[in-house]
């Protein structure tokens, strides 16, 4: 059996563990640059507050009664990653599925339900997020059963007969179906999971693909995606934003892709591998129509493949440059790394060789900041230590708490 731990109203919940003054409030998460709604407690729900809405377009007198936030992904990594130690004490095997999200399985364990509310309360009492906990015979199963599990009290449930327990289960709220697929599945009269269990597999497949027809199987009970405990390998990192206000010069764009680059870099050397290729875009805004518009993409192979922030920063400034034109707004940039290998095999070059201090260099700056904190020891292209003009608009945004030190809560007797 497997099952899905799930962290209620994520986000929300996490703004909540510091600061116990907004519980029973209603509280909204704003996407990068204060835009679009990305987690709302259930009082924010209960307002009309829609996922991805603009809060530009909510209207003002139900605005005031929000407590809105900035996104402050640090502190929600941060608290993640306490939560699934807790599971990895708990169960036999977990797969981090997202930031919230973590499957868990149960080889060894005879109480099930049991497991899964001493799960609940160690998770609530340790680091203050609620969650529920959905359990069935396969992902699909269990992702559902997660959902029902939300609209009980003691937040567990157990799918033993689906064709029971999912009888009014909407087909749109399913792993794997969505909004697009519903609306042709209802088409057809397919409107609950015990509808789309009864459908003709045959035909199913042909229609909507195997993507469908094994979420169907998974509803019967028929594994089709197994756990898996180690993140596969990437093909590629990409580290792109939106700017908080329009960028025009080039040392402000130059700036902004070197903080992309190197934080492409640090996601590279944590997952022990290294880059072939740099890939570089630029955008101007479109929701502008009618101001001058401009989205080149450039991309060039390394000599070598590394893992060097150095050498991934001279590639990228080198393509920004070559794409940068002046008169025009830009509004978005990104870095992309790509075709990713191994750490440790390298293809040598007969005339490029590898610089024996690369490795170390980059230990030492990644050690530095994992002890002292994100932008402890920098490169100066990246103006890390200044505000830059094209920074995040986060009028919002909470402290740390739990990552650095100069916004740690500080308790008086």
């Amino acid at each position: 059996m497997i099952g899905l731990v799930d962290g209620n109203n994520f986000y929300a919940s996490c703004e909540r563990v510091f600061q116990p003054q907004l519980i029973g409030k209603p509280v909204v998460v704003l996407s990068n640059n204060d835009g679009c709604a990305i987690a709302r407690s259930n009082e924010a729900k209960a307002l009309g507050i829609k996922m991805a809405q603009p809060i530009h377009e909510v209207p003002d007198h139900i605005r005031k009664q929000l407590i809105i936030r900035s996104a402050n992904f640090g502190l929600y990594g941060d608290l993640s990653g306490r939560v699934v130690s807790i599971l990895r004490d708990l169960f036999p095997r977990v797969e981090v599925y997202s930031i919230d999200e973590s499957f868990v399985t149960f080889e060894g364990i005879k109480d099930r339900e049991a497991a899964a509310k001493e799960a609940r309360a160690r998770i609530l009492q340790w680091t203050g997020i609620p969650c529920c906990v959905g359990i069935g015979s396969t992902k699909t199963l269990s992702k559902a059963a997660n959902k029902l599990a939300k609209k009980t009290q003691h937040g567990v449930v157990e799918i033993s007969d689906a064709m029971t327990q999912l009888a009014n289960y909407p087909v749109n709220d399913l792993w794997g179906v969505g909004h697009k697929w519903s609306a042709k599945l209802g088409a057809e009269g397919i409107l609950t999971a015990v509808d789309l269990m009864r459908a003709d597999k045959d035909t199913l497949r042909s229609r909507y693909g195997v993507v469908m027809a094994r979420t169907q199987q998974e509803l019967l009970g028929v594994t089709c995606t197994e756990l898996q405990e180690i993140e596969p390998d990437r093909k590629q990192i990409v580290v792109s934003r939106s700017f908080g206000s329009e960028v025009t010069e080039l040392d402000d764009l130059s700036e902004a892709l070197s903080t992309f680059a190197i934080r492409a870099g640090e996601k590279l050397r944590a997952r022990a591998l290294q880059a072939n290729g740099v890939w570089v875009w630029l955008h101007t805004n479109p929701f502008k129509p009618d101001a001058p518009q401009y989205h080149p993409s450039r991309a060039m192979q390394l000599i070598t493949a590394t893992s060097d922030t150095r050498e991934i920063l001279l590639m990228a400034q080198a393509l920004m440059r070559s794409m940068y034109r002046k008169g025009y707004c830009y509004k978005k940039a990104g870095v992309g790394l790509l075709d990713l290998t191994p750490g440790d095999v390298h293809q040598g070059d007969l005339f490029a060789g590898v610089d024996p201090r690369s490795a170390k260099l980059m230990s030492v700056l990644d050690a530095a900041n994992n002890k002292f904190g994100k932008g402890a020891m920098g490169f100066a292209s990246s103006g890390w230590k200044e505000k830059p003009k094209w920074g995040m608009r986060q009028e919002n945004l909470s402290p740390a708490y739990t990552t650095r030190w100069d916004q740690l809560l500080r308790v008086r007797y």
